[in-house]
């Protein structure tokens, strides 16, 4: 089952949420396993799974991480069970300066303006290697594809330290 079919969307990075959402609603009105509470064993049971089949769709694409990876997964590239690292050595570098900003947070002079920094530093870099996904993410071309992967791998690892600067954030309040 291809989730964009099942949307009736364009495969695309790009998706606008509100559609998503309006017709995430209109398919569970439609195969909502309410609807079929006097229907044969059959049919109820063809209703759960087709209201799993389209809660699953709805959270894939309505974050772009997942949105990102299950596009790839179409083009046969399976990241979500992977353990392979990005080998960028900037990005590298880049992760270890901003682990050592998350560990030095609560001793900070102004941990208020260090958090706000790595926020706003966070913000830019992902929405940077968004842009460039975007434009890498629905080629056909192997290598694209595989430079597509490194910017998921990116988005996943900026991910972790949003939530990791958040729990920091919510432990200092």
């Amino acid at each position: 089952m291809n989730y964009f079919e099942l949307f009736s969307l364009t495969p695309s990075y790009r998706v606008d949420t509100a559609i998503l959402a309006e017709r995430y609603r209109e398919l569970q009105r439609a195969v909502h396993p309410d609807k079929f509470a006097n229907a044969s064993e059959q049919d109820k049971r063809m209703a759960v799974q087709r209201t799993a089949q389209v809660n699953d769709g709805y959270s894939t694409l309505k974050h772009p991480i997942s949105r990102a990876e299950y596009m790839l997964s179409l083009q046969g590239l399976d990241l979500s069970h992977e353990s392979t690292t990005v080998k960028d050595m900037g990005f590298l570098m880049q992760q270890m300066e901003w682990r050592e900003s998350l560990e030095s947070v609560a001793s900070h002079a102004d941990p208020d303006e260090l958090i706000d920094d790595l926020h706003d530093s966070f913000a830019s870099y992902a929405k940077q290697i968004s842009t460039e996904l975007e434009n890498v993410i629905e080629s056909q071309d192997k290598d694209e594809l595989n430079v597509a992967a490194d910017l998921v791998r990116k988005l996943k690892f900026m991910a972790k330290l949003q939530d990791e600067l958040a729990r920091i954030e919510d432990a200092l309040l």
